[in-house]
Parts: structure tokens; C-alpha cells; sequence
């Protein structure tokens, strides 16, 4: 057993989900791996007296089902899920995945009624809304594969993402967040992207490991209508099990009016077809995390990458709610380094960051060497 899966489930036991004494906690292995975490945490929160759920789901079976189930089975399916999530205070999901599409053979219409009937109902509207949550992966060989690391190499790396000193991080946040606050127009320049936008009136919050690990991000969202211009963001992204490259939005008073990607064009637009909502942003956050430098086609990762932001079609986040609802939640990064093509950033007309550096005084704790010496494990 690693040792060091003892300290993580300490961290999301205690840190991520406040687990208490009497409270029922799914924890939801979806892959092969990860049983070793996922024991050790049910072991940490029967020690504290809660009450346990363990739910292993195999992407195997999960693909069979999905490619052979009719309309009706998927809608039961969902509402199974969804009626013993309402039972749960809290909830942790480890994804060990072994391969890029998983998913790959099942119908694309199997899978809109997947996100429709299962992941709209299980996971945005219950469990996001209404438990204490956290995502997380689980460190095996294919995620190493894709940081191209060895996989004893990528393991101290994940480990040390996941087991800082959120609560450290939780307070240097704060002067990015009383900005954010105060603000009122956002620009940003950068290659191939004049975006301006609104983020007035809408809540701003820090997440210091309370949803997903690795975390590291202050969000909020723009005022729905007030988007305008267009971006192309630099970071693949994978969504229904397509991978999607150079994607570009033009926005006229929020909504994408034109969307196109280097490939896959056609199921792009099809994906923000989903909904009304698909077509307007629901998250605006600023990825911060010091320890995660360059994109590992992750989005858990990505979005956390320290010089980042994603900018994000779909549901608007609970915490940051802008009113806009969909099925999709589409977290898309764009890197602001230099070697990434480089880029600006203003608030109310001032410059705050620079090339993925904060350039304000009194943000500038939260640029990658500085946050290092101050977290380090």
C-alpha cells in the first residue's frame, strides 16, 4: 500500500468534505484502479462514524450497457443513481480510466441521453447542488502515459497536487477574489482572442480543494448577455469522447454565434446545440495551482494550470450563479505563458496580469515561485 494515500484521504476526509459523524458517503471508483484510495478513505470515515457506500463502475460495462440499453433503461438507470444520491450528505469520485475514449463505439445519441437522463440529473442537479463533493483521479499508467512521465515520477507529482496546504492556499487567494469583487469590464488579449465581458454582481469564489483535487482556482461567471468578441483557446479538450483542438467562439451579447475547432467542427456545434444554455458561459476562473505547469490533456489539471483561465459554455456553478442552466458544463483553458503565445488581462482598464504573470503588487504572491516556496510539502 502507498503510504501516501493514507495523508490524501485524510485530506479529502477532513478538508475537501468536512466529513461528520452520522453522515452517509458514496465513494464512486469509475475504472479499474483506485480501490487501494477508495478503501482507505472508507476506512478514515468509518473511523469518524459515517455511514458508507462503495460503487465500482467499470467503463466496460458501463460502454455495453450505454451501446444496447433503449431510451427507457437510461431514464431508470438515471433516476436509480439519482434517488440514492438524495440519501447522501457527501460524495467522492476517483477516476481511473485506462485509455483516451473509453466510451468510444457508443452512439452519439446514446450518449446525449446519458448526459441528459444520468449525468444532468445524477450529478448537476442533485449531487453538485446538494452534497459535499469531491473529484479526483486516481495516479495508474495511463495518466502517466499522458504526462509523459514515468509512472513512480507522475505519482510524486500527483501526490504533491492533491496533498498542499489547501487551507494556506484557501487565504493567499483572498486579495484575487476582493478584486474580482470589485470588478466590473474584463479583457482579455491574447492570440487569436479580444474577449470583454462583465463579471459585476456575480459572487466570486476560491476553490481550495473542496470539489476537486488538484484544486487551486478563484471563479465566478460574466453577466450572461455582456460577452462579446472571441477567443481560441490553446489546450485540447475532450467532450463525448471527442477530442477537440484550436476551438474558437465568437460571441455577440453572450451567446456563441459562430464556433469552429480544428477538427470536429460539425460535433462541436451539435454539443452546443444541446441546450439553450450550451451557447452562453457559465464559468470564468483563474487556474492558479503552482505545481501544475503545462497542459496534460486533462481537464481536471488543466483548468489548475498556475497562468491560466477557462472560460466555460454550460451551466453556471452554484457558488458563482450567472442564471444560466444547461446539461453541458465545459471547463476550456486557455494559457496565458509566454510560451503559450502570451496574453493580457485587464480589469476596469488596468493591467493585472501579463504573459500568465499577475503584475499587481498585491497579487503577485499568487505567481507560480512565489505560491512554491510558500506550500511546498
Amino acid at each position: 500500500m502507498d503510504k501516501r494515500n493514507v495523508k490524501l484521504a485524510k485530506n479529502i476526509i477532513e478538508n475537501s468534505i468536512s466529513l461528520n459523524k452520522d453522515e452517509s458517503l458514496l465513494v464512486e471508483l469509475i475504472g479499474e484502479d483506485g480501490l487501494e484510495l477508495a478503501n482507505e478513505i472508507i476506512e478514515q470515515a468509518k473511523k469518524i462514524g459515517a455511514k458508507t457506500v462503495l460503487s465500482i463502475v467499470k467503463y466496460n460495462e458501463l460502454k455495453n450497457f450505454l451501446i444496447n440499453a433503449s431510451e427507457e433503461e437510461i431514464i431508470e438507470y438515471g433516476k436509480k443513481d439519482y434517488e440514492r444520491m438524495k440519501q447522501m450528505q457527501a460524495y467522492i469520485g476517483i477516476s481511473s480510466q485506462n485509455k483516451d475514449k473509453p466510451l468510444e463505439g457508443v452512439p452519439t445519441e446514446k450518449i446525449e441521453m446519458y448526459n441528459r437522463y444520468y449525468t444532468a440529473l445524477v450529478h448537476l442537479e442533485e449531487r453538485v447542488k446538494h452534497t459535499k463533493w469531491c473529484i479526483l483521479r486516481y495516479p495508474n499508467e495511463y495518466f502517466a502515459n499522458k504526462s509523459n512521465m514515468k509512472l513512480d515520477e507522475f505519482k510524486d507529482f500527483y501526490y504533491n497536487v492533491n496533498t498542499i496546504d489547501y487551507n494556506k492556499f484557501k487565504s493567499l487567494m483572498e486579495p484575487l477574489k476582493n478584486l474580482m469583487d470589485k470588478t466590473d469590464k474584463v479583457h482579455i488579449i491574447s492570440s487569436d482572442t479580444d474577449l470583454t465581458f462583465s463579471i459585476k454582481g456575480i459572487t466570486v469564489e476560491k476553490y481550495y480543494g473542496m470539489f476537486n483535487l488538484p484544486d487551486g482556482e478563484v471563479a465566478t461567471a460574466p453577466v450572461k448577455k455582456s460577452v462579446n468578441g472571441y477567443i481560441t483557446y490553446n489546450t485540447k479538450t475532450k467532450y463525448n469522447n471527442i477530442i477537440f483542438e484550436n476551438i474558437r467562439f465568437d460571441f455577440v451579447d453572450g451567446k456563441i454565434v459562430n464556433a469552429t475547432a480544428k477538427e470536429h467542427s460539425m460535433e462541436l456545434n451539435k454539443l452546443l446545440d444541446t441546450d439553450e444554455g450550451a451557447r452562453y458561459i457559465g464559468e470564468f476562473a483563474f487556474g492558479l495551482n503552482p505545481y501544475i505547469n503545462d497542459t496534460m490533456f486533462d481537464t481536471l489539471f488543466d483548468e489548475k494550470i498556475n497562468g491560466s483561465f477557462h472560460f466555460t459554455p454550460g451551466m453556471a456553478l452554484e457558488e458563482s450563479d450567472n442564471g444560466n442552466r444547461s446539461a453541458i458544463h465545459w471547463d476550456i483553458v486557455k494559457i496565458l505563458k509566454k510560451e503559450y503565445g502570451g496574453g493580457e488581462v485587464y480589469f476596469d482598464d488596468t493591467l493585472i496580469m501579463k504573459d500568465g504573470k499577475f503584475v499587481l503588487k498585491e497579487l503577485e504572491i499568487l505567481n507560480q515561485e512565489n505560491l512554491k516556496k510558500i506550500l511546498k510539502n
